[in-house]
């Protein structure tokens, strides 16, 4: 059995700030698990949002060549996928939005089963929506979620105060082993008696003549 890989993607601007030190935290305790992981700031970089232009249909890719292309093979090998977040107005800051939206719907391959886990930060409030709203990229992708004993989230205004929320960071641990551990039982079981099997989709719209 291969040692698992998961890809964090750290979508704060702030690329040594509280939403990386969450992210690092659980590297840490990944890499502890035996899990192989990389970090990669995406929070400066110019990355537009979809235009549904439908072109990834016919490529295989985006249409626009930047951080989406660049990571989407990284995607691919990956066993799970780790998204954190600053709070914006209650949200996923937009640089990581227009990332996740044309990550997961111009790349043609399955994610099916690729463990999926939010990481949000900020000082005060909005780390539950930020959740929830982030957590719908693995739900409808068939992408089991990694969960903590707490919602995942940290607090503070700068990284020592993020280091100073020892719920926050025990949590992220904690998030981290669970997040090792389904990895290792869905590779086991995939091994053993395979995915479970899958339909053809069907697609209904709610609108009649």
């Amino acid at each position: 059995m291969k040692q698992p890989n998961v890809l964090l993607i750290n979508g704060s601007p702030n690329s040594d700030g509280c939403t990386y030190t969450a992210l690092a935290e659980m590297a840490r305790t990944l890499n502890a698990e035996g899990v192989d992981t990389e970090i990669i700031n995406i929070g400066q970089k110019d990355i537009r949002g979809c235009i549904a232009c439908g072109r990834c249909s016919e490529l295989g890719h985006c249409v626009f060549n930047d951080m989406v292309n660049e990571v989407a093979p990284k995607f691919e090998a990956a066993d799970g996928l780790v998204v954190g977040s600053p709070v914006y107005y209650a949200s996923a800051n937009g640089t990581l939005t227009n990332f996740l939206d044309r990550l997961f719907f111009s790349t043609p391959f399955p994610k099916r089963f690729k463990v999926g886990a939010t990481v949000c930060s900020a000082r005060r409030g909005g780390t539950t929506a930020t959740f929830d709203q982030l957590n719908k990229y693995f739900t409808i992708s068939e992408m089991p979620v990694a969960s903590g004993r707490y919602w995942n989230m940290v607090h503070g205004n700068n990284r020592e105060e993020v280091m100073q929320d020892t719920e926050g960071m025990q949590n992220m641990r904690i998030l981290a082993r669970n997040m090792a551990f389904l990895l290792r039982a869905i590779a086991a079981e995939r091994l053993k008696s395979g995915l479970p099997q899958q339909e053809e989709i069907v697609y209904t719209n709610f609108i009649r003549q």
